[in-house]
């Protein structure tokens, strides 16, 4: 689970790469799942996205998903 914690910019998270909890940027994304571009507009998906500021370790969830 996510903590915020006392630095400037970041979470701290457990790092699958580290096998830490670590400091992590946090964003979302929104990405298009289709390769059609005709119905490229209406698959759109926001995806959470996290890099562990320690290693680069990024890992992406979709948020439907969640």
């Amino acid at each position: 689970m996510a903590t915020t914690d006392n630095s400037f910019n970041g979470m701290t998270e457990h790092c699958e790469a580290c096998g830490l909890e670590t400091l992590h940027e946090v964003t979302v994304q929104i990405r298009t799942e289709s390769l059609k571009e005709e119905n490229a507009q209406f698959s759109r998906e926001p995806y959470r996205v996290t890099e562990c500021q320690r290693c680069g370790y990024r890992e992406s969830q979709r948020m439907n998903n969640a």
